[in-house]
């Protein structure tokens, strides 16, 4: 029996999953367009979709930012339908052999420090900036590109938070948790790491990350996953006892404290120096610090002036040819995953989170 939601709303086949729901790929039963629908169990007692719905309503509208068709909840489901993009970013770097030219990493610099500035102009902070958080249209390998496919989209505000009054504009004030912060500890900021509230600087910083990543390939705590501290020899990979969360954020932290203060940084050693100049801008910036995204923008213009690339839209993925089709990489705005079956680690993260602060308050 097929599922409706909305009296319109066909679901079909589960592309993604997490703590923040799963997300299947459906269709409009009359207009026959397809979308992603976003599901969660209603009973849950702190609503991630719910709190996720209303941030989208914010900011729809803006570039880059997708349309909810509907929303609500139906049955035991809460219930979000929302644009069907294209591949992600994270999708389409490794459809590049895990390397970005730099003129695409230029092109996408340009779009992502105006997507984050449009959400910090709205009172938000997104609080999980990385790849796989960037989709591009559904007709990304269209050749010549069209203004959709060129069109970088921001999805998953699962973890966005307000860091300002809407009314006032006073800045919330600053706190620090003995425990590691939110996002995705492969690109969350160092002071994320520290357990300190998220600002604007820290968006900006997980920017830097992402940037430096697509361009060299990785980052120096890429592979800070599995614990280093047995020295059993007769211990096997496959025996060792799994590292902690709290483990795996505190490894990640202390390489990138190690990569910050090194001369030169292996973090940017090699790169064009406007990364490091970028990178060091956003961890100079103060908690309440308004940055200057223009500037940004202009810093990396200029990089693209000096090395005479020409923002015309023509990503590594667009003239390539190396692709395996929009059909293998595709991935839902509304956060799960794409036409491959793939979980949110961070979105998992936080659920656990959740769940373990309800159980210490009954």
């Amino acid at each position: 029996m097929a599922f409706t939601f909305g009296g319109k709303y066909r679901l079909e086949e589960e592309i993604g999953y997490g703590g923040c729901g799963t997300v299947f790929m459906g269709v409009h039963t009359v207009a026959g367009k397809e979308v992603a629908i976003k599901v969660e169990d209603a009973k849950q007692k702190h609503s991630m979709l719910k709190q996720e719905s209303k941030i989208y309503k914010t900011l729809m509208g803006g570039p880059g930012v997708p349309w909810i068709m509907w929303s609500g909840k139906q049955g035991d489901y809460n219930v979000m339908v929302i644009d069907l993009l294209g591949p992600s970013l994270e999708d389409l770097f490794h459809v590049c052999n895990k390397h970005f030219t730099l003129k695409t990493v230029l092109l996408l610099a340009d779009q992502l420090i105006s997507l984050i500035e449009f959400i910090h102009s709205r009172d938000w902070v997104h609080r999980d900036i990385k790849p796989a958080n960037f989709l591009m249209g559904s007709d990304a390998y269209t050749v010549p590109p069209s203004p959709s496919a060129s069109r970088v989209n921001v999805i998953d505000f699962g973890f966005a938070k307000k860091y300002a009054d809407p009314l006032t504009k006073t800045h919330i004030p600053f706190s620090r948790d003995e425990n590691h912060g939110v996002g995705t500890p492969l690109f969350a900021s160092i002071n994320t790491h520290r357990g300190e509230e998220c600002s604007r600087r820290d968006d900006l910083e997980s920017l830097a990350y992402t940037l430096i990543y697509f361009l060299r390939g990785t980052l120096p705590w890429r592979k800070l996953k599995s614990s280093p501290t047995n020295t059993n020899t007769n211990t096997t990979a496959s025996t060792a006892a799994p590292s902690t969360p709290k483990q795996v954020w505190d490894r990640i932290l202390a390489s990138k404290l190690l990569a910050e203060s090194s001369t030169p940084s292996p973090l940017t050693a090699g790169l064009p120096e406007e990364f490091d100049i970028f990178y060091r801008y956003a961890r100079g910036l103060e908690f309440g610090d308004l940055p200057d995204y223009r500037g940004c923008r202009t810093l990396f213009r200029r990089l693209a002036l000096r090395k005479g690339i020409v923002y015309d839209g023509k990503f590594d993925w667009s003239v390539g040819g190396g692709h395996g089709g929009s059909g293998t990489v595709g991935r839902a705005a509304g956060g799960g995953g794409g036409r491959r079956r793939k979980g949110c680690e961070a979105c998992e993260a936080k659920a656990a989170m959740l769940e373990a602060s309800s159980g210490k308050r009954s």
